[in-house]
């Protein structure tokens, strides 16, 4: 296998419908910090076909509400290295924290993780 070149950060979350803009507002501040510390690209994406399950499901795994509706979201790193330097600054920046209050969701029931890219087409 080649060094891997990009590392990605994936987020499930729920928002309540009533938050939408104030997350958006919130997303387009924090991707500019992201970047700023080295992300390449930040994606938000409000779910409008998120099937429930039988078994698990995105709706499951955040414990979605009736009000509320999943964001998918991931930001691209060049590395892994270069995400836990850019992560921490941007979790230390105080506008990031600014930001985050109020926290327009419940950040207990994000589900959240680290990836390496095995393919990209």
């Amino acid at each position: 296998m080649s060094e891997q070149t990009n590392y990605v950060d994936g987020y499930v979350i729920a928002v309540p419908n009533a938050n939408r803009e104030r997350y958006r507002e919130i997303a387009t501040a924090g991707a500019a910090i992201f970047k700023e510390f080295g992300a390449l690209s930040v994606v938000e994406c409000w779910g409008d076909d998120v099937p429930e399950g039988k078994v698990t499901s995105f709706t499951m795994a955040v414990q979605r509400k009736p009000d509320e509706s999943i964001v998918f979201s991931w930001i691209v790193w060049p590395s892994r290295q270069v995400r836990d330097e850019g992560m921490k600054k941007s979790m230390e920046d105080p506008r990031f924290e600014a930001l985050m209050k109020p926290m327009p969701f419940d950040g207990q029931r994000m589900i959240f993780g680290g990836f390496q890219v095995l393919v990209e087409a």
